[in-house]
């Protein structure tokens, strides 16, 4: 397998955060993010990347599908509570957002632990 791909490491987190969010609560994205920055991401700013794409993507495909499939009904309502003028797009954003820097916070964190304990060259 090719680990340099850039690819890999957003749809791994997309594919096991979908699947963990299933049964478990929110910000178990977070710890999908942080195990897969842990053990696969190269730098920190790669894993930041991946957690960000794949988390967001994990939270805003399906607040898009649902808020499509009741012609917006719900999520009007829950946009009128925040400040987004009723604003369903807004508020399919905002759940993106909040996803991508939950999930790239921790696979960074995940990166930054993995390279703390490496053993460093001698110069």
């Amino acid at each position: 397998m090719n680990w340099r791909n850039p690819w890999l490491l957003p749809i791994l987190i997309l594919v096991l955060a979908s699947a963990v969010q299933l049964d478990l609560p929110w910000w178990s994205l977070a710890v999908v993010a942080f195990i897969v920055g842990l053990a696969i991401a190269p730098t920190g700013r790669v894993a930041f990347g991946a957690g960000f794409s794949g988390a967001a993507l994990s939270w805003l495909l399906p607040a898009a599908w649902l808020a499509y499939q009741n012609e917006g009904l719900l999520a009007h309502r829950m946009a009128q509570l925040l400040p987004l003028g009723g604003s369903v797009p807004a508020l399919v954003l905002v759940a993106g957002l909040v996803a991508g820097l939950s999930g790239g916070l921790a696979a960074l964190a995940g990166a930054w632990l993995r390279q703390a304990f490496q053993p460093k060259p001698l110069a």
